[in-house]
């Protein structure tokens, strides 16, 4: 058993086609390893590319909402850039951290 295993791997076609086939395992510019890693990033971009689109869905939406609806839009501008009506005084309140 072993005399034959001995033959086989001392064999030059057989050291030959092991060489190939490492190469193209290893080595080649469609290695399975490249393969592997060129999938990830598919799936990765696929993943980040529908957390887009549903963000830009969810934007749209928002925007649709907020730019039919005078009130909206004003409530929008006084809570998230503080703007207020010449008549009117913004008082704000921050809490203490509790570090402080």
């Amino acid at each position: 058993m072993f005399f034959r295993f001995k033959e086989i791997v001392s064999n030059r076609y057989f050291l030959a086609t092991l060489a190939f086939v490492l190469l193209l395992v290893f080595n080649d510019r469609y290695s399975i390893l490249d393969q592997y890693r060129y999938n990830r990033e598919l799936d990765h971009a696929q993943e980040t590319h529908s957390w887009y689109q549903s963000e830009i869905e969810r934007l749209a939406k928002e925007k649709e909402e907020l730019f039919g609806d005078q009130k909206k839009l004003e409530k929008f501008a006084r809570e998230k850039y503080l703007m207020k009506r010449d008549s009117e005084d913004v008082f704000v309140f921050e809490r203490k951290s509790e570090k402080e």
